[in-house]
């Protein structure tokens, strides 16, 4: 009996120290630690971060999309004001840029001895302002070649406010030539530089001998393959290998192609093949030159127009411009050859070179005037971005702009 009591306190003291054990910490056996268990953030650190989500536009298939964050409405916490750094003028915008750029190819137009520098003299040397200062200005405009309608056209305001008395001071005289020479560029008719329209989009270079007809379409194709557009170039000056030559260069200079024919051949059959290349080659624009003529040679005058009409039976509505190459230096003996291009041919617009060449750029204000025919195109100088687009506005803010900031 005895026995069995013995037995069982043992037994329970068994249990008692093996629950008391199972409440305490384990602890590991000597020589044998184990590693401490990661923390949330570690494990959050060892694990590959998840894909990034993108947006509808950068998502892949199959994608879940994430939407653009919308704006915290919370405002900024404040903190430390940064720095004060000094911040220099923004840079002019595309406008300003341009009118600079037109001012320093009429560098020649605003010397003192130019066309702008003359009308600056006279204005500024006035205190008093009279009738007869409309007689003064008129004589400056007509040796700049303006043109006596166009001149006429230009001092129609100012003589009406002089005599009225309502242009008091030299500023309100400039802001009324200024709005004259704008009335004067307003003439209808395509506007800009030259943009495609049709595919191909066939342009006709013609103009005098000498007035830049070859280098101007160099220029363009250089502009337009810079662009994304595809050109090819029609040497229709079949009667002067250099013309040719020069085409060529320009060609494998700008990354266009070229289309020619043997000397003296018929200058109509190499617009034609020009048109079809392009139309086989899916480029944008032929730029066709052709040879100079003088306005007295009427047989010269029939092939331009034999020229043309070859264009459109290799193209419907072909040429779809007709640029007319005029040089600014010839000033008004330029015009008499050029009413006769207009009326043999339907003309679209004229490029008027070498304006940097003259101190009469009051020129370009007669031609667009008499000829009734949109300036496009102006070049002042010899690089290919020295042919410029033509803006009337930017035009007369750089020809008769007072300030050179503005």
């Amino acid at each position: 009996m005895e026995l069995y009591v013995v037995i069982g306190i043992l037994l329970l003291g068994v249990i008692i120290f093996l629950f008391l054990r199972k409440g305490e910490p384990q602890r590991p056996a000597p020589g044998r630690e184990r590693a401490p268990e990661p923390t949330p953030s570690a494990k959050k650190k060892s694990e590959p971060p998840p894909p990034p989500k993108r947006t509808g536009a950068e998502a892949l298939p199959g994608e879940s999309v994430r939407p653009p964050a919308a704006p915290s409405a919370r405002p900024p916490t404040a903190s430390v004001p940064p720095p004060q750094v000094a911040v220099s003028a923004p840079p002019p915008g595309e406008r300003q840029l341009a009118v600079q750029n037109l001012r320093r190819g009429l560098a020649k137009s605003r010397s003192d001895e130019g066309f702008f520098g003359r009308l600056k003299a006279l204005l500024g040397g006035k205190k008093t302002l009279d009738a007869g200062l409309a007689t003064e200005i008129e004589e400056v405009l007509l040796s700049s070649d303006v043109g006596v309608e166009t001149a006429n056209l230009l001092l129609e305001r100012v003589r009406q406010g002089l005599e009225k008395g309502d242009l008091a001071d030299p500023e309100k005289v400039w802001d009324a030539l200024r709005e004259q020479a704008l009335a004067a560029l307003a003439v209808e008719g395509r506007t800009g530089g030259i943009q495609p329209i049709a595919k191909p989009t066939v342009v006709l270079f013609v103009g005098v001998n000498g007035a830049g007809k070859t280098t101007s379409i160099g220029k363009l194709a250089t502009k337009l393959t810079a662009q994304g557009h595809k050109v090819v170039l029609a040497a229709g000056d079949t009667f002067r290998a250099a013309a040719v030559q020069q085409l060529i260069v320009w060609g494998q200079r700008v990354g266009c192609e070229v289309v020619r024919g043997k000397d003296g051949a018929d200058p109509g059959s190499v617009v034609f093949d020009a048109i079809k290349k392009a139309q086989e080659s899916g480029a944008d624009v032929v730029l066709a030159d052709t040879a100079g003529r003088l306005h007295t040679k009427q047989n010269l005058m029939a092939e331009m127009k034999k020229i043309a009409k070859t264009a459109e039976k290799a193209l419907p509505d072909a040429p779809h411009e007709i640029l007319l190459v005029m040089d600014a230096t010839t000033g008004q003996n330029a015009l008499a050859q050029a009413r006769e291009f207009k009326e043999a041919l339907p003309i679209t617009g004229i490029v008027l070179t070498k304006l940097d060449g003259t101190a009469k750029g009051g020129v370009v204000l007669g031609i667009a005037s008499r000829l009734a025919l949109p300036v496009r195109l102006v070049g002042l100088g010899e690089r290919a971005e020295d042919l410029r687009e033509f803006s009337p506005s930017e035009f007369v803010e750089a020809l008769l702009g007072r300030d050179e900031a503005s």
